[in-house]
């Protein structure tokens, strides 16, 4: 079945920097589009940035130039690249693997990001 594992999540200081890490199994990683999407304590799930299978990327007002996301189709792996991290990043980040013509979309089940002094 798919499977989609997020990695790299911990506690960090304002200002620091992560990189998460999401590996897919269980779908042909290259034909979907990926994203990163989050969700703090009390708010809905929110888009953080997003890469077609083409590369082409777009990201939240609230985080471009700070957050950089890529993949590795040859390593079904997608990743999400944070500097400059602010307390108002805290949150579960979610990895998220849509094919809208096919009707899949699938989502892993979180990593933590706590940005704190």
């Amino acid at each position: 079945q798919v499977q989609l594992v997020e990695s790299g999540g911990g506690l960090v200081q304002p200002g620091g920097s992560l990189r998460l890490s999401c590996a897919a199994s269980g779908l042909i990683f290259s034909i979907y589009h990926m994203g990163w999407y989050r969700q703090a304590p009390g708010k809905q799930r929110e888009l953080v940035a997003r890469i077609t299978t083409s590369g082409l990327t777009t990201y939240a007002d609230s985080v471009k130039g700070r957050f950089t996301i890529s993949r590795d189709n040859a390593k079904n792996t997608v990743y999400l690249r944070m500097n400059n991290l602010k307390p108002e990043d805290t949150a579960v980040y979610y990895c998220n693997a849509d094919h809208s013509a096919l009707r899949m979309n699938y989502w892993g089940k979180g990593t933590l990001v706590t940005v704190s002094s």
